[in-house]
């Protein structure tokens, strides 16, 4: 499993003291210190936990933290020392699954970080044809080829993988990916689904997992 944590803090020194306490711990810290370069090096390395200062230069980390949560579930601790900002963060409205407050003991961040991946970790591996849904990563991949999917369309595959040969409508999908149910059009279905199938035959251009049932929705059959 990787121990990769990314360390986003502006400070070089503070982070890296982060840095030398996570590697105390057997952690793999990387540190960056600009917001533009955090989304980009998430997709790329995938790290098992990101902590995400709230002011940086580039981008806002609420902003990051938003955009992180569109293609996946990595933990997001985000250090603030903008007491105005708490409240927010206490309903972790932007999708972070901790903050920590400015300042801080280094101490005090690294059992906040090994807390949070013991919450979080445990997802389900689904295995069937070849695929490979990882939960607690958030990957997919189709013998051994990574298929790079969203946050929406991961979830997608991993609830038709999860229940093959049964045939799902559009709103019956829709209310499994969109639990907030925000308003959105059954053809936004189709369009996932169209993109699903595209990555699925560049990984395998044999593969034939996602079948559409005329007037009725989807299902996933077993090759």
């Amino acid at each position: 499993m990787s121990r990769v944590i990314l360390v986003v803090e502006d400070e070089p020194k503070l982070a890296s003291l982060l840095a030398d306490y996570l590697m105390a711990s057997s952690f793999e810290p990387y540190c960056l210190g600009n917001g533009m370069d955090v989304v980009p090096w998430v997709r790329e390395h995938r790290p098992e936990l990101v902590l995400l200062d709230l002011m940086l230069p580039g981008r806002d980390g609420m902003e990051i933290c938003a955009d992180i949560r569109t293609f996946s579930t990595v933990p997001i601790i985000m250090v603030t020392a903008r007491i105005e900002e708490i409240d927010r963060l206490l309903g972790l409205e932007i999708g972070a699954d901790d903050y920590i407050c400015k300042p801080f003991s280094p101490r005090e961040v690294v059992a906040r970080v090994k807390a949070v991946l013991r919450r979080t970790q445990g997802g389900q591996t689904l295995e069937a044809s070849g695929l490979t849904l990882d939960e607690h990563r958030w990957r997919a991949t189709l013998h051994g080829r990574d298929l790079s999917l969203t946050a929406v369309e991961f979830k997608l595959l991993q609830f038709l993988a999860a229940n093959p040969g049964r045939i799902f409508g559009r709103q019956q999908l829709m209310d499994r990916i969109y639990p907030d149910e925000r308003v959105v059009s059954e053809r936004t279905i189709d369009s996932h689904i169209k993109k699903l199938r595209k990555k699925l035959q560049t990984a395998d251009p044999k593969a034939n997992l996602i079948h559409a049932v005329y007037s009725v929705g989807y299902k996933f059959e077993n090759a």
